[in-house]
């Protein structure tokens, strides 16, 4: 969701700078703000009862994260840590809410924004219910190639990196990198410049 700047500040948004690897909310917390990125990067993770990082998504510039927890009283299930120094708008929770009333028009994009996300999680859960690499590294690329415009071949460019490609679909970072080769023998991706393209 990316709601005007403008909008968010005159219902008493503020920006606030966040350091690399800073952490904005953690698993357990209570939503408090509506967060919407205006520089920097994102990450949504927690850790398994071994220690092991999943991320649930990596947000850029124009993104909103958390959302869906302002309208139910349940903490939050992740950790949003970020990826970079990063400009994060943030409006309360209350405030939001009165924004919401006076322009229900909002209350739209948000139920399509929700929608996208929920469409997102079930196609991760159905390519991460398979034991195939390729399928579950396939399935994620696909999902990030359909922001993309157009339909072509090796135009994509993943723009994570092997360690987080692994964190996103539960695998180790050693499979990823074989199965990255096994792909690009296929003909499914191409390399250039360490980037991969889908």
């Amino acid at each position: 969701m990316n709601i005007d700047e403008g909008l968010l500040h005159s219902f008493g948004a503020e920006a606030k700078i966040y350091k690399k690897r800073e952490i904005i909310f953690k698993e357990g917390d209570h939503a408090q703000y509506y967060f919407q990125i205006s520089k920097g990067k994102i990450k949504l993770n927690n850790y398994n009862e071994d220690g092991k990082e999943f991320i649930h998504n990596i947000l850029g510039k124009n993104q909103s994260f958390g959302d869906p927890l302002l309208f139910l009283d349940h903490p939050y299930p992740m950790n949003a840590i970020c990826l970079e120094a990063s400009e994060i708008i943030r409006l309360p929770k209350g405030n939001f809410i009165e924004m919401l009333k006076k322009h229900p028009e909002l209350s739209l994009e948000m139920n399509a924004c929700f929608s996208q996300q929920v469409y997102y999680k079930f196609v991760m859960m159905q390519n991460l219910s398979s034991q195939n690499p390729i399928l579950r590294l396939k399935g994620l690329m696909d999902y990030l190639k359909s922001y993309h415009d157009g339909d072509c071949t090796h135009c994509f460019t993943i723009a994570f990196t092997r360690q987080q490609l692994a964190n996103l679909t539960g695998l180790r970072v050693e499979t990823v990198i074989r199965t990255l080769k096994k792909m690009e023998q296929e003909g499914d991706i191409i390399f250039k410049d360490r980037k991969i393209l889908y």
